[in-house]
């Protein structure tokens, strides 16, 4: 069986941008893994669902991104999951460290989707019991930022101010709210512009959602990858001539056409307490002394179309990154799934959406993992 492609924590994945672009802008702090030039002023742009082999396989729907020099591939780091990234990306450690470990995250005994911060089977907001800072607690690099007298701004949809997921990950900086491309370009440029060091974080989301809806790689997903490259390029040409824009993605994505159904499968579910993670990575929180049965079980069923080994292993081998914190090691199933090929494990009932969708993320395959890190400068002709 092919081995999975663990991630490169404190190397080469996403934990290791910011401290790099901080180090650019003079913030003090220990050696970079990565290496920016200094500058003044950095905006980092990142892609939902860029993934490097996708980038590369449709690299005529985005000729400008193809051209930029790319520090990466980077890993995303396990699971390869929004929430995941963002966390990993936000306070420049690995998962086990900041203890974001999937889309549905079990803490204090519950279902946490923290996407919307609500519990699963209670759409109420949350953040009042289960404090986004509290549940994430590592510092941010933005607040680092912050900290240093640099000018921090977080461009990003505007219903994701004061969300729990941006306070768990990108707290620390001003946020000024988009609606759609034009003022997410103008957005950066205005921070960008502006006195002194300057550090922004922009977010765009539709590469991702079309992905999801329509397929990695569909023409939907193409066309919209192309208005993306078309961004990148105003943004960079516009940009301060002391200043660079970073571009990197949160996770690439897979297209499945093999489910298994948790919710209405009784041999899976046996034995099975919670199901948190995600399609593509799943923790399985079991009941009391039916791990070695349900790691049988997964197993047996799942075959090779997934990874399926004892939580203490995945930390062992450093899925999560080493050391694991305590606050996050709870949080690990008793047995961990990362799926192959184009294999899913869903709820059904219990995860509507996501369930039917073709497209998908999360595990531990080149086409999740790897993500690219490009940086553009303004054009000398400018």
């Amino acid at each position: 069986m092919i081995e999975p492609l663990l991630p490169e924590y404190g190397r080469r994945s996403l934990a290791e941008v910011l401290p790099a672009l901080l180090a650019a802008l003079g913030v003090p702090g220990p050696a970079p893994a990565l290496a920016v030039p200094p500058m003044r002023a950095a905006a980092l742009l990142l892609v939902d669902g860029l993934g490097s082999e996708l980038l590369r396989r449709h690299a005529d729907d985005a000729p400008f991104l193809a051209s930029l020099p790319d520090l990466g591939p980077l890993t995303a780091g396990f699971p390869s999951s929004t929430s995941v990234s963002l966390a990993s990306l936000g306070t420049g450690v690995p998962p086990g460290a900041h203890g974001l470990l999937g889309i549905v995250l079990r803490t204090d005994g519950e279902l946490l989707d923290t996407l919307r911060w609500t519990v699963q089977g209670n759409r109420a907001d949350v953040r009042e019991r289960l404090v986004p800072e509290e549940v994430q607690p590592v510092p941010t690099a933005l607040e680092r930022a912050a900290g240093d007298g640099v000018g921090v701004t977080v461009v990003s949809l505007s219903e994701f101010e004061g969300s729990g997921l941006t306070r768990a990950t990108l707290r620390g900086g001003r946020f000024r709210g988009t609606y759609a491309m034009g003022d997410l370009a103008a957005g950066v440029l205005a921070a960008t512009a502006g006195p002194g060091r300057q550090l922004c974080y922009g977010y765009h989301r539709d590469l991702d959602a079309l992905g999801h809806v329509y397929g990695p790689g569909s023409l939907p997903w193409r066309l919209q990858l192309t208005q993306i490259d078309r961004l990148a390029e105003l943004v960079a040409d516009r940009l301060p001539p002391d200043a660079v824009l970073a571009i990197t993605g949160d996770h690439g994505m897979v297209a499945v056409d093999r489910r298994y159904d948790v919710d209405t499968d009784a041999v899976l579910s046996d034995g099975v307490a919670q199901l948190a993670g995600d399609p593509r990575a799943r923790h399985v929180h079991v009941r009391r002394g039916a791990r070695d049965d349900v790691l049988a079980t997964w197993t047996e069923v799942l075959g090779d179309g997934a990874w399926v080994v004892p939580g203490e292993q995945a930390v062992a081998e450093g899925w999560f990154g080493l050391p694991v914190a305590p606050h996050a090691r709870d949080r690990i199933g008793d047995v961990v799934v990362a799926a192959r090929g184009g294999t899913a494990v869903i709820r059904s009932r219990g995860e509507r959406l996501i369930s039917r969708m073709p497209g998908q993320h999360g595990s531990l395959t080149a086409d999740e993992q790897l993500v690219p890190l490009l940086l553009a400068s303004p054009h000398p002709t400018r």
